[in-house]
């Protein structure tokens, strides 16, 4: 039957590990945008993945042997328009009881907190100080921008298709003995599987660009490079910020890299790994699951906002927008879990 409310706590989990999985990269000194992500890459894509589904499921292995080529297929691709989809119920099912209109209202309310926290956003741009708006006026491409936020949105929904077109490798888990709770890790081994291709692909083709391939190994960084990291550094090999001063240390401080890299990348990790948990308490109504993802992840990565300094120097009502988009959050993830629990009495 499950438990909706135990359900949303674990996606707040899930939003925690997401909102928080780039701060360990601050860490990250004289290494490139591509170099650190790739390496942080390898811990969320590839070993997490089947660490925690080796140990936490029974015959891992077996299960995905007895799926589909289909089922495998959609589940690494991201993209899903067959009709053999094993979703749940209907929209319209859904909106025809208490217990759905409930937790699709709860959506209705996350939507208009993402909506308040945008326009918190941008009354934050506008107040920003001059050499700060010179500054992003030179990276400004709207077209761009467009393009990159549409496909993102894009590839996110394919992402969350790619989740419900795994359910069938977690009823194999389920069958094989796993504990329900821990069902939907054995999915994650495929869905990620996807999202390392796309990555390492991206990443390989932006080290031969850049000419930074060399830094997985290197002791010490060209000058030209000597100002990226975690902190801001561009993942575009340009010398611009080392033309500011003479670089005098070139050491790469490898092993903290590493370290800092793998505990991102297991971070990032952990995001579905409590998604794949919450998902399993939350029943008929399991599709809001990707809405109560999304809502942690803002609620979370404005939070480390707030500690890292972001928003400072912002207007009173910048700072009252965005709490109201916050708190308009958190109300979303408690009616969306009331829903479900509704329904869970039914």
């Amino acid at each position: 039957m499950g438990n909706p409310f135990l359900g949303v706590f674990f996606h707040w989990l899930g939003g925690l590990a997401s909102g928080s999985f780039y701060v360990p990269y601050r860490g990250v000194k004289k290494w490139s945008w591509e170099t650190y992500w790739l390496v942080g890459g390898f811990f969320s894509w590839i070993i997490c993945p089947w660490l925690f589904a080796s140990f936490m499921t029974n015959d891992l292995i077996g299960v995905l042997k007895q799926q589909s080529g289909s089922t495998l297929w959609w589940t690494y691709f991201f993209k899903q328009f067959m009709p053999s989809l094993p979703v749940g119920s209907s929209i319209q099912e859904i909106a025809g009881s208490l217990p759905g209109q409930v937790t699709l209202a709860g959506v209705g309310v996350c939507l208009l907190g993402i909506a308040i926290a945008a326009a918190a956003g941008f009354t934050k741009e506008k107040e920003m100080p001059a050499d700060q708006k010179k500054k992003a006026i030179a990276e400004f491409n709207f077209k761009k921008g467009l393009m990159v936020a549409t496909f993102s949105g894009i590839m996110s929904a394919c992402f969350s298709f790619a989740l419900t077109a795994g359910n069938p490798i977690g009823d194999a888990s389920k069958a094989a003995g796993t504990t329900v709770i821990w069902t939907g890790l054995p999915k994650l081994c495929v869905v990620l599987a996807g999202g390392f291709t796309t990555n390492f692909i991206w990443c390989v083709l932006l080290n031969i660009k850049n000419r930074t391939g060399y830094q997985y190994c290197a002791s010490h960084v060209k000058a030209e490079h000597a100002h990226h990291g975690g902190t801001g550094g561009s993942e575009h090999g340009e010398a611009a910020a080392a033309a500011a001063g003479i670089v005098a240390d070139l050491k790469i401080p490898a092993l903290a890299n590493y370290l800092f890299s793998a505990l991102a990348g297991t971070c990032w990790y952990f995001q579905f790994f409590f998604y794949t948990m919450g998902e399993t308490q939350m029943g008929r109504y399991r599709f809001s699951s990707w809405t109560l993802h999304m809502a942690s992840i803002i609620i979370f990565s404005t939070m480390w906002g707030w500690i890292l300094h972001e928003w400072k120097g912002s207007s009173k009502k910048a700072h009252l927008l965005i709490a109201g988009g916050i708190g308009t959050l958190i109300l979303s993830t408690m009616v969306i879990g009331f829903g479900t629990y509704l329904k869970s009495k039914q």
